[in-house]
């Protein structure tokens, strides 16, 4: 029988073109992000599951790959509950292995630390264009800064490498937790159903204001209760940034000074970048975020090519303290490396020179001509010379080369200067 070569369902191979375009983006986010002072950690795939399955990450915690303990019989009774079976599972976000990292090791680490994380992160996801059952993600998080620095320094960092790897045109969204709260108070919606009401809010971008109303009516809100609610968020839309909380206090003035004057420093710090870099921002009164353990400014930064934000992230003062028993103020964003890579296409600048032989030169002096390219920081791979010399030169060039040099038996000179020619000019 033969066997299936594909990858698991979901899940993707990547060709070193695809690998390389990667290698190219990260390399210009880890730049940036290292020139802010963010310092490189690693977590395990592998968290437990009681962690993982603590609440705080939304819908993402119905999607959790569970791993089954070891050692357990190839058979078990057939009333045993799956959670006796299951200790482990992978990690869905990078968040939630941060703050256990931080919660263990908090004593060694800098005041405020500020942590930058890639890796894969695992989601049970219906395999779609653009959603991967395996994908990765890049984080920068700030832990043990109160202030609002944290919040403006993480967009400024995240907005300069999404432009530092050729993504243009992006809009900064913000909004806080905090305001949602107080929205739902002020339209008397009991805090019980608090959830469900932003989640719904959190579904305007892909159902509108009509299946927005029909969803909270549907939920059990009172017309009366939803028309303050949509009413106030309408009026909200759009505000000029120098209006923006004056018009938060006329609408909310249940809203706290603290929430206000956050806001205020915010809005101004982005005002400021906003002339300084191609880049817009507005506050969004309907922006949720999924996760659950966000506790005040939430932001999200979109394309118009990206069906989705293309990097997001909030506060999050209270998830280390749910581990470890101390809250600490913190404040991440994650940038959605895939949709990224998507956004981008193409292929890196092909730098790669080939030193292309004959089969009569000598092995010695092939690896010579290659030492003398890569003392010159050239990245250089030998290739036999075989077939017809175009059909040879069109797959290097779709292999990743953007050059060559041709090493002929009658024409070596250890002396001379390699001729390199440029492969779409050959």
């Amino acid at each position: 029988m033969k066997t299936d070569l594909s990858p698991a369902r979901g899940m993707r191979d990547l060709l070193p073109a695809t690998v390389a375009v990667r290698d190219h983006v990260l390399a210009a986010i880890t730049d940036v992000y290292r020139r802010y002072g963010y310092r490189r950690i690693e977590t395990p795939a592998l968290e437990n599951i009681e962690r993982l399955q603590g609440g705080q990450g939304g819908e993402n915690e119905k999607l959790i790959y569970r791993v089954l303990r070891r050692g357990l019989d190839e058979r078990v009774a057939a009333d045993t509950a799956v959670g006796d079976l299951i200790d482990l599972g992978l990690r869905y976000d990078l968040t939630v292995p941060l703050s256990r990292f931080y919660g263990q090791n908090r004593a060694s680490l800098p005041d405020p630390f500020r942590s930058f994380q890639v890796g894969p992160v695992w989601r049970a996801e219906r395999p779609q264009k653009g959603r991967y059952r395996q994908f990765y993600q890049c984080d920068i998080d700030m832990l043990g800064e109160p202030s609002v620095l944290a919040e403006i320094e993480l967009v400024e960092a995240t907005t300069e490498a999404l432009a530092a790897t050729g993504l243009a045109d992006t809009t900064v969204r913000v909004s806080d937790r905090r305001f949602l709260s107080a929205l739902a108070a002020r339209a008397e919606v009991p805090e019980a159903a608090w959830d469900g009401l932003f989640i719904t809010l959190d579904k305007l971008d892909k159902i509108g204001w009509a299946g927005v109303r029909a969803e909270l009516t549907g939920r059990g809100l009172p017309e009366p209760q939803v028309d303050r609610l949509t009413d106030t968020i309408e009026g909200l839309h759009g505000v000029e940034a120098g209006k923006l909380v004056d018009a938060l206090a006329d609408a909310l003035p249940n809203l706290g000074e603290d929430v206000l004057a956050d806001l205020r420093t915010t809005a101004d710090a982005l005002a400021v970048l906003a002339e300084q870099r191609d880049l817009r921002w507005e506050f969004d009164p309907t922006l949720v975020r999924g996760m659950g353990y966000y506790t005040g400014q939430i932001f999200e930064i979109v394309h118009p090519a990206s069906a989705g934000s293309v990097a997001g992230g909030g506060r999050y003062d209270r998830l280390i303290g749910r581990l470890s028993g101390t809250d600490v103020p913190a404040c991440g964003i994650s940038i959605g490396f895939e949709r990224i890579v998507d956004l981008l296409g193409g292929t890196p600048e092909r730098a790669s020179v080939a030193v292309l032989y004959d089969a009569d030169v000598p092995l010695a002096e092939v690896l010579a001509a290659a030492r003398r390219l890569r003392a010159a920081g050239r990245t250089v791979s030998p290739v036999r010379r075989r077939g017809k010399f175009g059909a040879q030169l069109g797959r290097l060039e779709e292999w990743g080369f953007g050059s060559f040099v041709h090493l002929r038996a009658d024409l070596l000179d250890a002396t001379a200067e390699l001729q390199e020619r440029h492969l779409g000019e050959a």
